[in-house]
Order: C-alpha cells, then sequence, then structure tokens
C-alpha cells in the first residue's frame, strides 16, 4: 500500500473534485468518519457543511484542506467495501485523524485500487492538527502496520523486486477509447510529472510518450504558444494524436507550462548528482560487449531500469538520444550528459554512423564487415575510475603541490632573528 498526504487551502475545492467523480461514475463515496447521520441520507450540501463549519472555528490554520490517497496493489484480493472502510478508519485513527470528520471515496479511474479521503486539520476544539512530517512519521508507520493487519501487498517489498517499476501512484499505457481521455491523461500526469525530474518539455514528454501522452505548446507563432498555454493529447501507438485535447488548467493538478517551469529549474540541480549513474551504465557495459549494438544496448539498460528513448526521423534516421533513469527517476537529454552520450556520439562509439543503425566497411572481396568499436586504455580507466570513486573527493594533496605556510612574525621579531 502506497499513502499519498496533501494539503491545501480549500476543502471545497477537494470536495468538488471527488464529487464530480461519483457524478461522472469514476469513483463512489463509500463512507464517512464523524458526521452525524449516515451517508446515504447526507446530500452534497450538507456533506460540505460540515467541514466548513468545523473550520470557522479556526481561520488562522491556512493550509486546513486535507487529501490522503491510499493505492493498493493490482494483486491485492478481497478489497470489499467493508474492508476498504475499516482500512480507511485505522488509517485515520493511527496518524491521528480518527476524531475528525472525513469522506472515503472509492475511485476507478486508474490501473490499480485506490480510495481518496476528503478531511480537515482543525479539531472540534479548534485547534489545529500539526502536520509537519506526518507523511514520513505517522503515515509510515500506519502503512507498515496495515499492510501486516490486512494482509496487503508490501510497498517496500515491491520496491526490493522491482525499483524501477514502482510509482506512488501506478499509470498504464493509454488506449484510446478504452477509459474516458481526461481521467486516462490525468492517472498519468498525477504518476509522472510529480515523481520525475526533468528539465525540458521534451524530457518531461519522453517519459509521457511511454503511457501514450504528449504535451504540446503549439506553434511558435500561435496564440497559445504566445500565451504560455500547455494541452495534454493521447497518442496512439504510432505516436499519432489522437482525440480532442486538453488544456492543461483543466485537470485537478494544474499541470500547467508555469508550473512545469518551477519542475524545470528545481530539477537542474536535484539530478545532478544522479548523472554519472547514467553515464556509468552505458561505459561500462559499451566496454563489457564491445560488439553490442544500439537495439541490445537498450534491452540491456532496460535491465538496469533506463530506458533509452531513440528519436528518428520520418526516414527512420536517428537525430536524437534520450536516457530515463526510472531508479532515481531522471531524465537526461543525450547532450546533457556529454557528447559521447548524444546520438552522433553514442553511434560513433558504437562503430554505427552518425545516422543509421549499422555501419559497414567495403573490403575488397567485396563483402560488408561491421566496423569493431574501440575503447582506448585511457577509457577504460577513466570509467573504472568512476565506478570507483565515484563521489568521493579525494582530500589529499602531493607533497610537491603543497605550498609552504608563512610563519607568523611575532610583534617586536625582526626578519633578521
Amino acid at each position: 500500500m502506497v499513502a499519498v498526504i496533501n494539503t491545501g487551502h480549500s476543502i471545497r475545492g477537494i470536495f468538488m473534485y471527488n464529487e464530480n467523480k461519483v457524478s461522472q461514475g469514476a469513483a463512489v463515496c463509500i463512507g464517512e468518519g464523524n458526521y452525524p447521520i449516515d451517508i446515504e441520507k447526507m446530500s452534497e450540501s450538507f456533506k460540505l457543511s460540515v467541514f466548513l463549519r468545523q473550520l470557522q472555528l479556526n481561520e488562522n490554520v491556512k493550509r486546513s484542506a486535507v487529501h490522503i490517497s491510499l493505492n493498493f496493489d493490482r494483486s491485492d484480493k478481497d478489497l470489499s467495501k467493508e474492508k476498504l472502510m475499516e482500512i480507511a478508519s485505522s488509517y485515520m485513527e493511527k496518524i491521528g485523524f480518527g476524531a475528525q470528520p472525513y469522506l472515503v471515496y472509492q475511485h476507478h479511474d486508474a490501473g490499480h485500487p485506490h480510495l481518496h479521503i476528503a478531511s480537515i486539520n482543525v479539531r472540534a476544539d479548534g485547534s489545529g492538527i500539526n502536520m509537519h512530517n506526518i507523511g514520513r512519521n505517522q503515515s509510515e508507520t500506519a502503512r507498515k502496520e496495515l499492510e501486516i493487519s490486512f494482509n496487503l501487498v508490501r510497498a517496500d517489498s515491491r520496491k526490493k523486486q522491482s525499483p524501477a517499476l514502482i510509482n506512488a501512484i501506478d499509470a498504464e499505457k493509454i488506449k484510446y477509447g478504452a477509459i474516458d481521455s481526461k481521467r486516462a491523461i490525468g492517472s498519468v500526469l498525477n504518476a509522472v510529472i510529480p515523481h520525475y525530474k526533468y528539465t525540458t518539455l521534451g524530457e518531461l514528454n519522453a517519459v509521457l510518450n511511454l503511457y501514450n501522452v504528449r504535451a504540446e505548446r503549439g506553434k511558435e507563432n500561435s496564440k497559445m504558444f504566445q500565451n504560455k498555454g500547455l494541452i495534454y493529447q493521447i497518442l496512439d501507438d504510432n505516436k499519432k494524436t489522437v482525440g480532442v485535447p486538453i488544456k492543461a488548467s483543466s485537470f485537478y493538478s494544474k499541470p500547467t507550462l508555469s508550473r512545469l517551469e518551477i519542475n524545470f529549474a528545481a530539477a537542474k540541480t536535484a539530478r545532478a548528482i544522479f548523472m554519472k549513474r547514467t553515464r556509468n551504465a552505458v561505459d561500462l557495459l559499451l566496454l563489457k560487449y564491445p560488439s553490442i549494438t544500439l537495439s541490445q544496448l537498450e534491452t540491456r539498460l532496460a535491465k538496469q531500469g533506463i530506458t533509452a528513448v531513440v528519436r528518428k526521423n520520418e526516414q527512420g534516421l536517428i537525430y536524437g538520444m534520450t536516457y530515463i533513469d526510472h531508479n532515481t527517476r531522471c531524465v537526461f537529454n543525450g547532450s546533457s550528459l556529454g557528447p559521447e552520450y548524444a546520438a552522433k556520439g553514442l553511434l560513433q562509439r558504437l562503430g554505427h554512423s552518425s545516422h543509421s543503425e549499422k555501419q559497414y566497411n567495403t573490403v575488397p572481396d567485396g563483402t560488408a564487415h561491421k566496423q569493431d568499436p574501440f575503447i582506448s586504455a585511457a577509457e577504460v580507466q577513466r570509467i573504472i575510475d568512476d565506478v570507483l570513486y565515484a563521489g568521493t573527493p579525494s582530500d589529499s594533496v602531493p607533497k610537491q603541490l603543497k605550498k609552504k605556510r608563512k610563519k607568523r612574525k611575532r610583534k617586536g621579531q625582526s626578519d633578521n632573528n
């Protein structure tokens, strides 16, 4: 089980998000906590009024709205309505929200079972609940206890089995027409945008394309581009857009360009420490398998949790490379790792031409032989040093390079003393 806690300024927004899901047939309100009457007898306005009345007791709490999602593994069995309510109630009790009013919604808009819980952090006596580190402390403890008591698939064990494929919220590759487009795209955006580190829209699209989604700004001379607008579209299996584009601002998480640009800036620093890992993965495979082809390199990188995205033009010529490290959630355009990891440099290292999958040298007898890639001794030593000493700066300085320290003169002491 994976638990995610978010706080906000508007309980009305969180409440309406879930109620709209109910009206669309994508969710069901399966229960409540600390409401005066049963859920079946409550109107929409009454549900909201309980939250609003209690919030009036302390208007100094700015981020008073609490939105929790409890995400279960696809293989979890017997998740009946009654069991889900029992899990939700136990979780709220363990994180200190047992006496708070809350509503529990079962959503059906993703590839895995999950609940959304709407609540507030103002108590009935007007005091506020401290939310600092609640996710890391109380929630993590509650999650582990509930996994045992309800025999749920453990999030920790899933990470050990396949760290490259675990997301806080699972996403599936979209098939147009299978489910509501907005719901399908939203599920992918929630799984990708908050969790991966990317510095450009192109790098973000490299991940989104894995799920048949693309973010588009439009043509440079279009109004949408000039106004910094952004839309999301579904792609078919040939990566062609299908269906109606959906504005970024219409999604609950508001993945607009201005918000993405904040992520771009933050990722430039956050991903820097993980660059060497991706470089080393490529370098070591080239060292271990001197005759490796590009497709074989892609396969072996995938086994290490790194997706190598090869970009080709309409003629099938390779013009770009992007590396997605699902272990560290970092996305790197090839050139950002260095010229030898960009398309041209990598293909040259593989012994290929800069634009095709294979390069052959014609020999006098008319047969074609693949050119053997060559890695110099210096390159081998660099790779080994990177692996052995990555992130371990040396404090030692050769004696010959150390500057002699000048002795400080004492007062009244001349140079001749």
